[in-house]
């Protein structure tokens, strides 16, 4: 007997020891998801609060005017005119250009592989698309200059194809992976029930994809759209080489242009003093222009849902 309450005193101190040691690891593995989440929202109140203070210096120590800034159409640096307004213009113009031509061909793509194609084809589609996604920008951008550029000056017998229109093309492009993936992963979360039910009760494909599969997809398809806009705006490198980068307002298509972001990565690096801290007020419109597209899209989102 003595022997025997020994061995259930040992047992039970080792599931003490055993839980404590769960205890500790489970405050551990706590702390560290803790500490990763405050380095992330850190970090990103960080260059917020850099970007934000260098670029609202000028409005509020140094007299000028926000207002003139926006609507301003000069950009001479060297005259002290800082005017962003065709910037503006070209960025919301490209953005728009690019998902008009971009998203319907990801959705349509999208429903190709995840309903369509044959499973050996769609084997083949899917990681080609997933591959397009991982070439870096500058790549689409010298493609832009060497095949896209070349066209529109040949087609439209222009002197020069560094313009708008190539920028919409080439930004079309490069939002194509990230909606036709994110599009084609919502396709397939559809219940099953769904398009079985549309099926028997006498639809064609067709129409089971676009009334039933679609609808019922939307709120990812958006949040694939939400994603491209993200890509395009925010794009820098392959805008430089197709865009012309003339800082004035576009009237048509075939104008060369500057978008934000162009304007940043090509002045920043020598710039100094006022120009510089006007660059970074350029950074404040385009974060600012962007969260309120954030916003405003994951609202429509969540009506989707809801």
């Amino acid at each position: 007997m003595l022997v025997k309450s020994r061995i259930i005193n040992a047992k039970q101190r080792d599931n003490k020891d055993g839980n404590k040691n769960k205890y500790i690891a489970e405050a551990v593995a706590k702390n560290i998801f803790m500490l990763s989440a405050l380095i992330a929202v850190v970090s990103l109140l960080l260059i917020i609060g850099f970007v934000f203070y260098k670029g609202l210096t000028p409005f509020l120590f140094k007299g000028y005017s926000f207002i003139e800034f926006i609507i301003g159409s000069d950009w001479v640096p060297s005259a002290d005119k800082f005017g962003i307004s065709s910037m503006v213009v070209a960025s919301i113009i490209a953005t728009i250009g690019a998902l008009i031509i971009g998203v319907p061909v990801g959705i349509l793509t999208a429903v190709f592989i995840a309903e369509v194609a044959p499973k050996q084809l769609a084997k083949i589609i899917s990681p080609a698309v997933e591959l397009l996604a991982g070439i870096p920008s500058v790549l689409y951008g010298v493609f832009g200059l060497a095949v896209v550029v070349p066209g529109i000056q040949n087609i439209f017998n222009l002197p020069k194809g560094q313009s708008l229109l190539a920028v919409i093309v080439v930004l079309a492009v490069m939002m194509l992976p990230t909606i036709i993936s994110v599009s084609e992963i919502a396709i397939r979360a559809v219940p099953k029930a769904y398009k079985e039910g549309s099926l028997a009760l006498g639809a064609s494909k067709i129409e089971t994809i676009f009334k039933v599969m679609l609808p019922a997809a939307k709120s990812g398809i958006l949040a694939a759209v939400i994603l491209g806009i993200g890509r395009a705006l925010g794009e820098t490198m392959a805008v430089i080489l197709v865009a012309g980068n003339s800082p004035v307002l576009p009237t048509s298509l075939m104008d060369s242009v500057r978008p934000l972001t162009t304007n940043i990565a090509l002045e920043m690096g020598y710039a100094y003093g006022t120009h510089q801290e006007m660059l970074f007020a350029t950074g404040v419109v385009l974060f600012t222009f962007i969260l309120i597209l954030n916003i405003v899209l994951n609202k429509l989102s969540n009506k989707v849902v809801d």
